[in-house]
């Protein structure tokens, strides 16, 4: 009923420290799928999809926060749920990728792992849909330097935009659709991104309408990082 992305990126900060962050997006068509499929933190992201386990997301990132490997996680949570036949279960963590799809999953299903990330969706309209996300991450990450300093919530935008014009979600019966990201780093900042969790609940226009919040969030961010974040960082230090 879905497909999503997660990605591990890893970079340098501001004072040429290594940094890594990782993201998850996803798009379907039912409302709210921010409360049920994305999990992510600095140690990892995980989406849990098809016939929809919440624990396996939730527990997912807890054995990743506790120094898994993503595919000793998942696996395990895996072979220990009864509906695994009926999942879909990606992420990636501080060193490794993991994909799956149960045998019973809705056709289209499917998934794909590359470097740094995985993507996977069933009911879509064919496999194009997941190429085209993997695709425009691919070309986003690794294009031209501009493309690769804008924000990952940005990006990950883009890539779920591309798997949406290739016929996405095939249900077109239902017209209510939802779509969410999250962004998780090692970075410690004064002010964390506004726009690293977004969501979108309930629309007919789900990545037109994430992308516009993403806008707003952003530019919220940059207001109050301009006005405020030397309050915060004097605040720190006085609690130092």
């Amino acid at each position: 009923m879905t497909f999503s992305i997660c990605v591990r990126e890893r970079y340098r900060d501001e004072d040429g420290d290594e940094q890594t962050r990782f993201g998850v997006a996803v798009t379907t068509r039912l409302p709210g799928v921010g409360t049920l499929c994305p999990f992510a933190s600095e140690n990892g992201a995980v989406a849990t999809q098809s016939l929809v386990n919440v624990e396996l997301g939730r527990k997912g990132i807890e054995y990743l926060d506790d120094g898994l490997a993503v595919e000793d996680a998942l696996e395990a949570l895996l072979s220990a749920d009864e509906g695994r036949d009926q999942r879909q279960l990606h992420g990636v963590g501080t060193g490794g990728e993991f994909a799956f799809s149960g045998p019973e999953c809705k056709p289209w299903y499917g998934q794909r792992i590359g470097d740094n990330y995985t993507v996977a969706g069933n009911l879509l309209t064919g496999e194009s849909v997941i190429e085209a996300v993997a695709e425009t991450y691919e070309a986003n990450a690794a294009g031209d330097e501009s493309d690769a300093d804008r924000p990952l919530a940005a990006r990950l935008i883009d890539a779920l935009e591309a798997g949406h014009a290739e016929g996405g979600d095939k249900r077109e019966e239902l017209p209510v659709q939802s779509a969410a990201l999250l962004v998780r780093s090692t970075e410690e900042r004064a002010i964390e991104p506004y726009y690293d969790d977004l969501r979108v609940d309930a629309t007919e226009t789900p990545i037109a309408d994430l992308r516009e919040t993403y806008e707003h969030a952003k530019r919220g961010y940059e207001m109050a990082l301009e006005r405020y974040e030397s309050d915060y960082e004097e605040d720190e230090l006085d609690s130092e």
